[in-house]
Order: C-alpha cells, then structure tokens, then sequence
C-alpha cells in the first residue's frame, strides 16, 4: 500500500492512500464470504457454492458497495497506524480512483495531535505540602457531635452564639431579584457559630427572637464550592420561628462511647485527627498534582486540535449549564446576567480549555515517554475492587462494559503517570 503524507497545517494532515492488488483480493474474498450467506446458486445449500459462481450470482452493486466500505475503513487505519498519526476526530473521505477490484486511491483529511514538544520534566521539582489535623479541627468536629446529642430548651430571648435557631430563609439575586435555587428553607434549625452556612450568614441572626424578620444581604466568598455562587451578591430574608438553648453532653469517656466503640475521649479524638488528616492529605495531593502538571505543561509546547478544545469547551459549558438549572435560571438569563451573548461566553471559555486540553495531552505524551502501561492482570485486580465496592447490580453490569474497562484503564495509566512524575519532582 502507498502512503502519501500531506501537512496541511500543524493539526491537520491529507492522506493519499493507493491500495495494493494483494490487499484487495484478501478484502474481496471476505466480503464475498460474507455475502454469500445470502445467495442463492443452484445445486449448493447457502454459503458453501464457489467463490466465483457466488460473484457470477450476487448483485455486483451491492458487493462493490460493501467492498468500498470494508476497504476504506480497513486501509485508512492501516495508514493512521504507520505513519503514527493519532486523530481526533473522524476523517473526510474521498475516493478519488475505483476501478473494482483492481485500483483503488482514496484521500484522508484529518485533524491529529500536533508535535508535543516536552520540557526535561524530570529536572521540574515541588514540594509536597505536609498537612494534618490541628487540634482546633479535631475540637471543631466535637463540638458538632456535641451539638448533635445536646438536650434543647425552648427560650424566650434574643438568640446567642451557641443557640440553635428554627428559621424560613429565601435567597435572591441582587442584581436580577430572581430566586435561587437552593438559598432557601422552611423551619431549618440552625446552630449559631456553628460555621455551616456561609460566613456571617449566622452572625446576622445574633440578637434575634422568635417572631423577629430580617433581612440582609451577603457575598458569597470567592473560593465557594459553587463556581455559579463565587463572588455573588445575594439578598436572604429570614423569620425566626424558634429561638433553643443548647445544654452540650458532657465531654467525657462515656461521651465517646456513645458516640462510636470507643472507650474513652482520647481514642475518640485520636479516630478524628486520623480520619480528617486522611482528607487533608488527599486534598494537598490532588492539588499538587494539579500544580505539577501545570508547571511541566507551561514549558512544554503542544499543537492543540481545534476540535480539542472545542469538545473541552462544550463539556465545561454543560456543567455550567447544570449548576444554572439548578439555581432556577435559564442559559439566556445567565447570557444577560454576564452581559454577553453565547459565542462571546465560549471564547471567554477558551483559554481555559486550552489550558486543560495542553496538560491532558502532555500527560499522555509523558506516559508514552515512560512507556507507562497497564497489564491485563492489573486491570482485571483494579475491576474485582470495584466489583466489592458496588452492590447494586447496575453497577456490577456498568464494569462489564468495554468501553467502561477502557476508562478505568485510562485512569491507571494516569495514576500510574502521575506518580513517576512525583516520583521525579521530589528527588
């Protein structure tokens, strides 16, 4: 077969494939194979006639038709695996020369990765953050089973620190006056000081009694779980309906075993600082994994597909697309509320999918650098895990799928990438 190779910009590249007179005559028999089961010749029961009395017998457009199809499929890889391409997308096809069965040539255009070009990433050094659990988290965690188990005693008084607070409470936007979803409650008991809502949420309810209306305006912080919600301005009116006095179980062993099987504080507390250590640790990795591929991507140089980025942008357009829905806005209104139309919101939403799509490539670039890889026996241990982990039975079938074995392969990989490279930056 001949491979002629055409760069038609630094992510996209023309194939002229001409097939050879061997690989076709291997194709057309397999295909007449295949048909035959559906041709009839006198004198032979279905699919056991001759190769030559079923091409005689069978509708020539028909087999040329299925020919086209097998071949151009089957060449076109064949082309993609030796000239090492790796596409992303699928490609435009024309069949420049048939003659059946002995001359085909047939052009490829495709959009492939471009040359990733790395850094000496083995030289890229960060520290990793050494974290645990300070005492005051461990209290803090505490006090919250304390408040938990306290005895409450209706009072009639303005509320205070420490105070459990029954209240309505409705959010809306500042700017549009619209309701948001999930800033509201009926008849939720809160505990003042107790830090779940967000910051000087509770303040504003110190001094209020039952019966008492206010209402207030607050900005979210700008690191809030919910990206729709950072830096947001939001009025809340809140009714008191129940002011409780919180009496707290005294902090003792017996405290502790009623809490879990523990038999005294200590061993309580002990069970917490390891548990929150174990969060903080996985948080700090997943953020200095984060920061390194980061740094090894700024020096890496990648020729990003355009469709790449463009899947990036439509994935992250979704999610924001979701966490509109449910704070009970339409796509258009948030459009307004930004003071733009949707093609301005996607470019705005380029650079950071660039961003994300450049250190996903560099990472696969890496872990075939490293000759990364992923045996069948270390698939099959990671799959059985999973099968232990879910006892749903859709979810047992959902491990059986291919594509679901090729998502958990693509995982190891990455896990197993990522911790040479931190293997490396720590040296």
């Amino acid at each position: 077969m001949q491979i002629t190779r055409e760069q038609l910009s630094p992510t996209s590249i023309k194939l002229t494939v001409v097939a050879d007179q061997a690989a076709m005559d291997v194709l057309k028999q397999e295909v007449l194979s295949h048909l035959s089961q559906n041709v009839k010749v006198a004198g032979f029961r279905p699919g056991k006639a001759p190769a030559n009395l079923i091409e005689k017998n069978i509708d020539q457009a028909a087999l040329q038709s299925e020919f086209l199809d097998q071949a151009v499929n089957r060449f076109y890889v064949h082309a993609v695996e030796s000239e090492k391409l790796r596409p992303v997308a699928q490609p435009n096809i024309n069949l420049t020369k048939f003659v059946p069965f002995s001359t085909m040539e047939f052009t490829a255009e495709v959009e492939i990765v471009g040359t990733v070009q790395l850094p000496d990433y083995k030289k890229i050094k960060l520290e990793l953050p050494k974290v645990s659990a300070t005492a005051d988290d461990v209290n803090g965690v505490v006090d919250n089973l304390r408040s938990r188990g306290a005895t409450k005693s209706e009072v009639d008084r303005a509320a205070k620190l420490g105070d459990e607070a029954t209240i309505d409470f409705k959010g809306t936007d500042d700017k549009t006056k619209e309701p948001i979803s999930g800033a509201d409650g009926k008849d939720y008991p809160l505990v003042l000081g107790s830090k779940s809502f967000i910051p000087g949420f509770e303040d504003e309810l110190v001094g209020l009694k039952a019966g008492d209306d206010k209402t207030f305006s607050i900005t979210f912080p700008k690191d809030y779980g919910s990206t729709e919600l950072q830096n947001r301005k939001v009025n809340f009116e809140v009714k008191v309906s129940k002011v409780q006095e919180l009496k707290l179980a005294k902090l003792d062993d017996a405290f502790a075993a009623t809490i879990g099987p523990f038999k005294t504080l200590a061993e309580l507390k002990s069970d917490i600082k390891k548990q929150l250590t174990a969060e903080k640790q996985q948080q700090a990795q997943s953020t200095y994994d984060n920061e390194l591929l980061e740094k090894i991507a700024a020096k890496s140089s990648v020729d990003i597909p355009k469709v790449l980025v463009d899947e990036e942008i439509d994935r992250m357009e979704e999610e924001e697309r979701r966490n509109i829905i449910y704070r009970g806005q339409t796509w258009q209104e948030h459009l307004d509320e930004e003071g733009i139309d949707a093609d301005a919101h996607r470019e705005k939403q380029r650079p950071n999918a660039e961003l994300r799509v450049k250190a996903g490539l560099v990472l696969g670039e890496i872990s075939s650098h490293e000759k990364v890889t992923v045996t069948p026996q270390e698939l099959e241990l990671r799959i059985q895990l999973l099968r232990g982990q879910y006892a749903d039975p859709a979810m047992q079938a959902e491990l059986d799928k291919p594509e679901n074995h090729r998502d958990i392969m693509s995982r190891m990989l990455t896990e197993k990438t990522l911790d040479k490279l931190r293997g490396y930056a720590s040296k």
